[in-house]
Protein backbone atom coordinates (compact mmCIF):
# COMPACT_ATOMS: atom_id res chain seq x y z
CA UNK A 1 0.00 0.00 0.00
CA UNK A 2 2.80 2.11 1.11
CA UNK A 3 6.10 2.25 -0.31
CA UNK A 4 9.69 4.20 1.33
CA UNK A 5 13.27 3.28 2.10
CA UNK A 6 14.11 0.57 4.57
CA UNK A 7 12.96 -2.96 5.34
CA UNK A 8 9.64 -3.85 4.27
CA UNK A 9 6.71 -4.22 6.78
CA UNK A 10 3.72 -6.44 6.41
CA UNK A 11 0.08 -5.78 7.95
CA UNK A 12 -2.92 -7.78 6.79
CA UNK A 13 -6.45 -6.50 6.00
CA UNK A 14 -9.48 -7.96 6.73
CA UNK A 15 -12.70 -5.99 5.32
CA UNK A 16 -16.55 -6.32 5.99
CA UNK A 17 -20.20 -5.34 4.83
CA UNK A 18 -21.11 -2.24 6.00
CA UNK A 19 -18.90 0.48 5.66
CA UNK A 20 -16.16 -1.56 6.00
CA UNK A 21 -14.93 -0.35 2.25
CA UNK A 22 -14.81 3.04 3.80
CA UNK A 23 -13.04 2.45 7.04
CA UNK A 24 -10.53 0.15 5.47
CA UNK A 25 -10.08 2.99 2.74
CA UNK A 26 -9.39 5.40 5.72
CA UNK A 27 -7.36 3.33 7.19
CA UNK A 28 -5.23 2.66 4.26
CA UNK A 29 -4.49 6.33 3.81
CA UNK A 30 -2.71 6.66 7.17
CA UNK A 31 -0.72 3.50 6.93
CA UNK A 32 0.44 5.60 3.69
CA UNK A 33 0.83 8.47 5.76
CA UNK A 34 3.09 7.27 8.43
CA UNK A 35 4.93 5.52 6.04
CA UNK A 36 5.60 8.83 3.82
CA UNK A 37 6.26 10.60 7.43
CA UNK A 38 8.58 7.79 8.56
CA UNK A 39 10.54 6.64 5.23
CA UNK A 40 8.54 3.30 5.66
CA UNK A 41 7.78 0.47 3.13
CA UNK A 42 4.66 -0.52 4.46
CA UNK A 43 2.64 -3.02 2.48
CA UNK A 44 -1.19 -4.72 3.22
CA UNK A 45 -2.04 -7.62 2.43
CA UNK A 46 -5.88 -8.01 2.18
CA UNK A 47 -8.32 -10.92 2.81
CA UNK A 48 -9.36 -11.79 -0.68
CA UNK A 49 -13.47 -12.31 0.65
CA UNK A 50 -15.63 -9.45 1.78
CA UNK A 51 -17.03 -10.57 4.99
CA UNK A 52 -21.09 -10.18 5.93
CA UNK A 53 -22.19 -7.84 8.38
CA UNK A 54 -24.79 -9.22 10.35
CA UNK A 55 -27.42 -5.99 8.39
CA UNK A 56 -26.48 -8.04 4.77
CA UNK A 57 -27.02 -11.75 5.81
CA UNK A 58 -30.54 -10.22 7.45
CA UNK A 59 -31.02 -8.67 3.93
CA UNK A 60 -29.59 -10.71 1.48
CA UNK A 61 -30.60 -14.35 3.06
CA UNK A 62 -33.57 -16.54 2.41
CA UNK A 63 -33.75 -17.93 5.71
CA UNK A 64 -32.00 -19.44 8.90
CA UNK A 65 -30.26 -22.15 6.46
CA UNK A 66 -28.97 -19.39 4.24
CA UNK A 67 -27.51 -17.17 7.28
CA UNK A 68 -25.99 -20.40 8.94
CA UNK A 69 -23.88 -21.41 5.37
CA UNK A 70 -22.45 -18.39 5.16
CA UNK A 71 -21.41 -17.33 8.32
CA UNK A 72 -19.59 -20.73 8.24
CA UNK A 73 -18.09 -19.70 5.03
CA UNK A 74 -16.95 -16.82 6.80
CA UNK A 75 -15.49 -18.04 9.69
CA UNK A 76 -13.63 -20.97 8.00
CA UNK A 77 -12.40 -18.13 5.18
CA UNK A 78 -11.25 -15.64 8.19
CA UNK A 79 -9.33 -18.22 10.00
CA UNK A 80 -7.90 -19.33 6.91
CA UNK A 81 -6.46 -16.15 6.43
CA UNK A 82 -4.83 -15.45 9.82
CA UNK A 83 -3.31 -18.82 10.05
CA UNK A 84 -1.61 -17.74 6.81
CA UNK A 85 -0.73 -14.47 7.69
CA UNK A 86 0.71 -15.93 11.02
CA UNK A 87 2.04 -18.67 8.96
CA UNK A 88 3.90 -15.35 6.70
CA UNK A 89 5.16 -13.98 9.85
CA UNK A 90 3.05 -10.79 9.58
CA UNK A 91 2.37 -9.83 13.19
CA UNK A 92 -0.76 -7.62 13.22
CA UNK A 93 -4.21 -7.43 11.46
CA UNK A 94 -6.85 -4.34 11.50
CA UNK A 95 -10.25 -5.89 10.66
CA UNK A 96 -13.21 -4.01 10.36
CA UNK A 97 -16.65 -5.11 12.00
CA UNK A 98 -18.06 -8.29 10.42
CA UNK A 99 -21.34 -10.00 11.59
CA UNK A 100 -20.52 -11.14 15.30
CA UNK A 101 -21.33 -15.16 15.02
CA UNK A 102 -18.74 -15.72 12.42
CA UNK A 103 -16.06 -13.46 14.56
CA UNK A 104 -16.50 -15.44 17.65
CA UNK A 105 -16.23 -19.27 15.81
CA UNK A 106 -13.00 -17.92 15.05
CA UNK A 107 -12.19 -16.45 18.43
CA UNK A 108 -12.85 -20.02 20.06
CA UNK A 109 -11.00 -22.01 17.25
CA UNK A 110 -7.65 -19.36 17.85
CA UNK A 111 -8.91 -18.70 21.48
CA UNK A 112 -8.86 -14.99 21.08
CA UNK A 113 -8.23 -11.93 23.91
CA UNK A 114 -9.00 -8.44 23.82
CA UNK A 115 -7.53 -5.83 25.89
CA UNK A 116 -7.32 -2.59 26.90
CA UNK A 117 -5.87 -0.89 29.05
CA UNK A 118 -7.24 2.07 30.93
CA UNK A 119 -6.36 4.87 33.78
CA UNK A 120 -8.61 5.53 36.17
CA UNK A 121 -7.16 8.58 37.99
CA UNK A 122 -3.69 6.85 38.70
CA UNK A 123 -5.16 3.67 39.09
CA UNK A 124 -3.94 1.46 36.17
CA UNK A 125 -6.24 -1.10 34.97
CA UNK A 126 -5.59 -3.82 32.28
CA UNK A 127 -8.84 -5.27 30.72
CA UNK A 128 -8.54 -8.59 29.43
CA UNK A 129 -11.70 -10.08 27.97
CA UNK A 130 -12.33 -14.03 27.43
CA UNK A 131 -13.11 -14.10 24.00
CA UNK A 132 -12.09 -17.91 23.78
CA UNK A 133 -14.67 -19.14 25.66
CA UNK A 134 -18.03 -18.51 27.36
CA UNK A 135 -21.59 -17.96 26.24
CA UNK A 136 -20.85 -15.99 23.33
CA UNK A 137 -18.79 -18.58 21.75
CA UNK A 138 -20.34 -22.05 20.09
CA UNK A 139 -22.55 -23.20 17.59
CA UNK A 140 -26.28 -23.00 17.05
CA UNK A 141 -28.95 -26.00 16.84
CA UNK A 142 -31.96 -25.18 15.56
CA UNK A 143 -35.37 -27.35 15.75
CA UNK A 144 -38.61 -25.53 14.98
CA UNK A 145 -39.29 -22.66 17.36
CA UNK A 146 -35.87 -23.11 19.35
CA UNK A 147 -32.29 -22.30 19.08
CA UNK A 148 -29.95 -24.21 20.83
CA UNK A 149 -26.98 -22.44 21.89
CA UNK A 150 -24.00 -25.22 22.85
CA UNK A 151 -20.83 -23.06 24.40
CA UNK A 152 -17.61 -24.40 26.24
CA UNK A 153 -15.18 -23.45 29.30
CA UNK A 154 -12.02 -25.54 29.91
CA UNK A 155 -9.17 -25.67 32.03
CA UNK A 156 -6.64 -25.23 29.49
CA UNK A 157 -8.10 -21.92 28.15
CA UNK A 158 -8.78 -20.69 31.03
CA UNK A 159 -4.97 -20.82 31.79
CA UNK A 160 -3.63 -20.01 28.92
CA UNK A 161 -6.14 -16.87 29.25
CA UNK A 162 -4.74 -15.94 32.95
CA UNK A 163 -0.86 -16.58 31.50
CA UNK A 164 -1.36 -14.00 28.85
CA UNK A 165 -2.95 -11.69 31.88
CA UNK A 166 -0.09 -12.13 33.76
CA UNK A 167 2.80 -11.64 30.69
CA UNK A 168 0.33 -8.79 29.30
CA UNK A 169 0.84 -6.82 32.72
CA UNK A 170 4.72 -6.99 32.99
CA UNK A 171 4.32 -5.69 29.49
CA UNK A 172 2.39 -2.84 30.14
CA UNK A 173 3.73 -2.01 33.37
CA UNK A 174 7.63 -2.88 32.88
CA UNK A 175 9.31 -3.66 36.23
CA UNK A 176 6.14 -3.61 38.19
CA UNK A 177 3.61 -6.19 36.47
CA UNK A 178 -0.19 -6.97 37.86
CA UNK A 179 -0.79 -6.34 41.75
CA UNK A 180 -3.83 -8.39 41.39
CA UNK A 181 -5.88 -10.71 39.53
CA UNK A 182 -9.91 -9.95 39.55
CA UNK A 183 -11.97 -12.02 37.47
CA UNK A 184 -15.59 -11.51 36.67
CA UNK A 185 -17.44 -14.44 35.42
CA UNK A 186 -21.10 -16.18 35.94
CA UNK A 187 -18.98 -18.94 38.06
CA UNK A 188 -21.91 -20.28 39.79
CA UNK A 189 -23.46 -21.72 36.72
CA UNK A 190 -20.15 -23.70 36.32
CA UNK A 191 -20.97 -26.35 39.40
CA UNK A 192 -17.60 -25.17 40.95
CA UNK A 193 -15.16 -25.84 38.18
CA UNK A 194 -13.93 -22.60 36.91
CA UNK A 195 -13.25 -21.81 40.88
CA UNK A 196 -11.22 -24.52 41.59
CA UNK A 197 -9.26 -24.26 37.74
CA UNK A 198 -8.61 -20.27 38.92
CA UNK A 199 -7.66 -21.49 42.48
CA UNK A 200 -5.37 -23.69 41.19
CA UNK A 201 -3.89 -21.66 38.87
CA UNK A 202 -2.77 -18.81 41.58
CA UNK A 203 -1.48 -21.63 44.07
CA UNK A 204 0.67 -23.11 41.35
CA UNK A 205 2.33 -19.64 40.04
CA UNK A 206 2.01 -17.61 43.13
CA UNK A 207 -0.64 -15.60 41.60
CA UNK A 208 -3.06 -13.29 43.52
CA UNK A 209 -5.98 -14.00 41.14
CA UNK A 210 -9.76 -14.21 42.38
CA UNK A 211 -13.02 -14.62 40.69
CA UNK A 212 -16.22 -12.67 41.64
CA UNK A 213 -19.20 -12.47 40.20
CA UNK A 214 -19.96 -9.73 37.64
CA UNK A 215 -21.96 -7.80 39.76
CA UNK A 216 -20.00 -8.04 42.82
CA UNK A 217 -17.50 -6.69 40.35
CA UNK A 218 -19.58 -3.78 39.73
CA UNK A 219 -20.87 -2.94 43.14
CA UNK A 220 -16.88 -3.10 43.97
CA UNK A 221 -16.14 -0.58 40.97
CA UNK A 222 -19.07 1.66 42.11
CA UNK A 223 -18.34 1.78 45.80
CA UNK A 224 -14.28 2.07 46.27
CA UNK A 225 -12.29 3.24 43.70
CA UNK A 226 -9.78 1.01 41.82
CA UNK A 227 -6.95 -0.66 43.04
CA UNK A 228 -3.44 0.31 40.92
CA UNK A 229 -2.31 -2.21 38.65
CA UNK A 230 -5.28 -4.49 38.66
CA UNK A 231 -5.70 -6.63 35.86
CA UNK A 232 -9.38 -7.20 35.28
CA UNK A 233 -9.99 -10.57 33.47
CA UNK A 234 -13.77 -10.73 32.36
CA UNK A 235 -16.38 -13.47 30.95
CA UNK A 236 -17.10 -11.67 27.14
CA UNK A 237 -20.52 -11.51 28.51
CA UNK A 238 -19.82 -8.80 31.17
CA UNK A 239 -16.68 -7.10 29.05
CA UNK A 240 -19.00 -6.59 26.53
CA UNK A 241 -21.32 -4.60 28.17
CA UNK A 242 -18.94 -2.84 30.92
CA UNK A 243 -16.09 -2.17 28.71
CA UNK A 244 -17.86 0.65 26.79
CA UNK A 245 -18.81 2.00 30.37
CA UNK A 246 -15.06 1.75 31.53
CA UNK A 247 -14.39 3.66 28.53
CA UNK A 248 -16.86 6.73 29.39
CA UNK A 249 -16.41 6.56 32.61
CA UNK A 250 -11.79 6.56 33.22
CA UNK A 251 -11.68 9.18 30.31
CA UNK A 252 -11.00 7.18 27.55
CA UNK A 253 -13.53 8.64 25.08
CA UNK A 254 -16.99 7.15 23.38
CA UNK A 255 -16.94 3.98 21.18
CA UNK A 256 -16.70 5.61 17.78
CA UNK A 257 -13.44 7.21 18.79
CA UNK A 258 -11.88 3.77 20.34
CA UNK A 259 -9.45 1.40 18.70
CA UNK A 260 -9.13 -2.14 20.78
CA UNK A 261 -6.67 -5.17 20.06
CA UNK A 262 -7.07 -9.16 20.16
CA UNK A 263 -4.56 -11.36 20.65
CA UNK A 264 -4.71 -14.99 19.65
CA UNK A 265 -3.17 -17.89 22.27
CA UNK A 266 -3.75 -20.76 19.94
CA UNK A 267 -0.36 -22.17 19.40
CA UNK A 268 -0.51 -21.92 15.47
CA UNK A 269 -1.13 -18.67 15.54
CA UNK A 270 0.44 -17.73 18.99
CA UNK A 271 1.07 -13.90 19.10
CA UNK A 272 -0.87 -12.86 16.81
CA UNK A 273 -2.85 -9.31 17.12
CA UNK A 274 -5.94 -7.87 15.25
CA UNK A 275 -6.96 -4.41 15.74
CA UNK A 276 -10.23 -3.25 15.58
CA UNK A 277 -12.67 -0.42 15.88
CA UNK A 278 -14.75 -0.63 18.45
CA UNK A 279 -17.87 0.52 17.06
CA UNK A 280 -20.00 -1.29 14.64
CA UNK A 281 -20.52 -1.67 10.75
CA UNK A 282 -22.91 0.65 10.99
CA UNK A 283 -24.49 -0.60 7.67
CA UNK A 284 -27.42 2.34 8.00
CA UNK A 285 -24.16 4.93 7.31
CA UNK A 286 -23.24 2.84 4.26
CA UNK A 287 -22.74 5.06 1.07
CA UNK A 288 -23.52 8.06 2.95
CA UNK A 289 -19.74 9.93 4.02
CA UNK A 290 -20.91 9.76 7.12
CA UNK A 291 -18.82 7.28 9.58
CA UNK A 292 -16.57 8.58 12.19
CA UNK A 293 -12.86 7.76 11.56
CA UNK A 294 -11.14 8.52 14.81
CA UNK A 295 -11.09 4.88 16.27
CA UNK A 296 -9.48 3.83 12.50
CA UNK A 297 -6.60 6.80 12.72
CA UNK A 298 -6.23 5.63 15.96
CA UNK A 299 -5.68 1.94 15.13
CA UNK A 300 -3.71 2.72 11.98
CA UNK A 301 -1.25 5.02 14.01
CA UNK A 302 -0.92 2.14 16.47
CA UNK A 303 -0.01 -0.44 14.02
CA UNK A 304 2.57 2.22 12.37
CA UNK A 305 4.29 2.56 15.72
CA UNK A 306 4.05 -0.94 16.50
CA UNK A 307 4.40 -2.84 13.86
CA UNK A 308 6.20 -0.41 11.14
CA UNK A 309 8.82 1.05 12.81
CA UNK A 310 6.98 4.17 13.44
CA UNK A 311 8.23 5.62 16.38
CA UNK A 312 5.85 8.48 17.67
CA UNK A 313 3.12 7.77 14.89
CA UNK A 314 0.38 7.54 18.01
CA UNK A 315 1.61 11.04 19.50
CA UNK A 316 1.65 12.13 16.23
CA UNK A 317 -1.97 11.43 15.60
CA UNK A 318 -3.18 12.41 18.67
CA UNK A 319 -1.62 15.92 18.11
CA UNK A 320 -3.54 15.58 14.82
CA UNK A 321 -6.35 14.87 16.36
CA UNK A 322 -6.65 17.67 19.08
CA UNK A 323 -5.82 20.29 15.87
CA UNK A 324 -8.59 19.47 14.25
CA UNK A 325 -11.24 19.16 17.45
CA UNK A 326 -10.03 22.52 18.15
CA UNK A 327 -11.29 23.75 14.64
CA UNK A 328 -14.71 22.82 15.43
CA UNK A 329 -15.24 20.00 12.30
CA UNK A 330 -16.45 16.42 13.35
CA UNK A 331 -18.87 13.86 11.82
CA UNK A 332 -22.41 14.12 12.76
CA UNK A 333 -22.26 11.45 15.27
CA UNK A 334 -20.28 13.90 17.15
CA UNK A 335 -22.57 16.68 16.98
CA UNK A 336 -20.79 17.93 13.78
CA UNK A 337 -21.71 18.43 10.26
CA UNK A 338 -19.02 17.24 8.18
CA UNK A 339 -18.33 14.69 6.00
CA UNK A 340 -15.83 11.94 6.80
CA UNK A 341 -13.32 12.49 3.89
CA UNK A 342 -13.68 16.20 5.52
CA UNK A 343 -12.39 15.00 8.38
CA UNK A 344 -10.00 12.56 6.79
CA UNK A 345 -8.35 15.56 4.60
CA UNK A 346 -7.92 17.78 7.40
CA UNK A 347 -6.12 14.80 10.02
CA UNK A 348 -4.01 14.37 6.63
CA UNK A 349 -3.14 18.02 6.06
CA UNK A 350 -2.60 17.90 10.07
CA UNK A 351 -0.21 15.31 9.47
CA UNK A 352 1.50 16.37 6.91
CA UNK A 353 2.49 19.55 9.24
CA UNK A 354 4.05 17.02 11.51
CA UNK A 355 8.09 17.96 11.35
CA UNK A 356 10.12 15.14 10.63
CA UNK A 357 10.57 12.69 12.74
CA UNK A 358 13.03 12.94 15.27
CA UNK A 359 14.24 8.77 15.64
CA UNK A 360 12.42 5.85 14.20
CA UNK A 361 12.99 2.67 15.50
CA UNK A 362 10.57 0.76 18.48
CA UNK A 363 7.51 3.05 19.65
CA UNK A 364 7.83 4.53 23.28
CA UNK A 365 4.60 4.02 24.27
CA UNK A 366 1.07 3.22 23.31
CA UNK A 367 -1.69 0.58 23.11
CA UNK A 368 -3.46 2.03 20.59
CA UNK A 369 -6.91 2.38 22.53
CA UNK A 370 -6.86 5.96 21.99
CA UNK A 371 -4.53 7.45 24.16
CA UNK A 372 -0.64 7.45 24.71
CA UNK A 373 -0.46 4.43 27.60
CA UNK A 374 1.95 2.78 28.68
CA UNK A 375 5.43 1.28 27.27
CA UNK A 376 5.79 -2.53 26.63
CA UNK A 377 8.87 -4.38 27.78
CA UNK A 378 12.18 -3.88 25.88
CA UNK A 379 12.47 -5.45 22.62
CA UNK A 380 8.65 -5.59 22.16
CA UNK A 381 6.06 -3.59 20.33
CA UNK A 382 4.60 -1.30 22.88
CA UNK A 383 1.44 -1.26 20.82
CA UNK A 384 0.97 -4.50 20.08
CA UNK A 385 2.15 -6.76 22.23
CA UNK A 386 3.76 -10.02 21.01
CA UNK A 387 4.44 -11.40 17.94
CA UNK A 388 5.08 -14.94 17.94
CA UNK A 389 8.60 -14.32 18.66
CA UNK A 390 8.63 -11.81 21.11
CA UNK A 391 10.33 -13.08 24.61
CA UNK A 392 8.18 -10.86 26.14
CA UNK A 393 5.43 -13.69 25.55
CA UNK A 394 7.11 -16.58 26.41
CA UNK A 395 8.29 -18.60 29.61
CA UNK A 396 6.26 -18.76 33.06
CA UNK A 397 4.19 -15.85 34.38
CA UNK A 398 5.87 -13.82 37.70
CA UNK A 399 4.36 -14.44 40.61
CA UNK A 400 2.24 -11.54 41.73
CA UNK A 401 2.36 -10.19 45.03
CA UNK A 402 -0.51 -10.54 47.14
CA UNK A 403 -3.55 -7.93 47.51
CA UNK A 404 -5.18 -6.81 50.35
CA UNK A 405 -8.46 -7.08 48.58
CA UNK A 406 -9.39 -8.70 45.40
CA UNK A 407 -11.95 -6.39 44.54
CA UNK A 408 -11.97 -3.69 41.87
CA UNK A 409 -13.07 -0.49 43.32
CA UNK A 410 -15.60 2.45 42.02
CA UNK A 411 -15.54 4.51 39.16
CA UNK A 412 -14.18 8.36 38.92
CA UNK A 413 -16.36 11.37 37.29
CA UNK A 414 -15.88 10.79 33.53
CA UNK A 415 -13.46 12.93 32.10
CA UNK A 416 -13.48 14.03 28.71
CA UNK A 417 -12.19 12.24 25.34
CA UNK A 418 -12.25 14.93 23.47
CA UNK A 419 -10.73 14.24 19.29
CA UNK A 420 -12.74 15.97 16.51
CA UNK A 421 -11.96 17.21 12.89
CA UNK A 422 -10.81 19.68 10.67
CA UNK A 423 -12.10 22.14 8.25
CA UNK A 424 -13.71 20.98 5.15
CA UNK A 425 -16.38 20.61 3.22
CA UNK A 426 -20.03 21.02 5.17
CA UNK A 427 -22.47 18.10 4.69
CA UNK A 428 -25.99 17.76 5.48
CA UNK A 429 -26.43 17.78 9.51
CA UNK A 430 -28.04 14.03 9.69
CA UNK A 431 -28.35 11.91 13.16
CA UNK A 432 -26.84 8.46 12.24
CA UNK A 433 -25.24 7.11 15.53
CA UNK A 434 -23.02 4.48 14.82
CA UNK A 435 -24.79 0.62 14.95
CA UNK A 436 -22.74 -2.00 15.76
CA UNK A 437 -23.55 -5.42 14.24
Amino acid sequence: MSSGSGAGHVVGLAVGRGTGAEVAGIFGQFVDRFAELYGRNIRVERASRTYDSYVSLARECAGIEEIRHRTREDAEHYERFLRERAAAGTPVVFRTAINAQTLYLVRQRLRAVKEDVLDAGGARLLLVRDQAQGFYTGENEHSPGRVRRVTEFSRETTEQVLHHAVRRARQVWPGEGAARIVMAYKFHLLDGALDRWVSDFGEQHGVDVRVFQPDTVNRNLIAHGPEDRTVLVAGNEWGDIMHVVLLDRFGAGRQEEHCTRNVHLHRDVEGLVEYQTVHGSADDLEGLDLVNPLATVRAAAAVAEGYAECGGAVAAAERALAAVARAGVRTPDLGGRHSSGAVVSALLDALAAEPAPVASGRPAASVGSGSPAASADPGSPAVGGSPASSPADSGAPAAVPAAASGATGGVPAPASGATAAAPAAVVPAAPAPVSGS
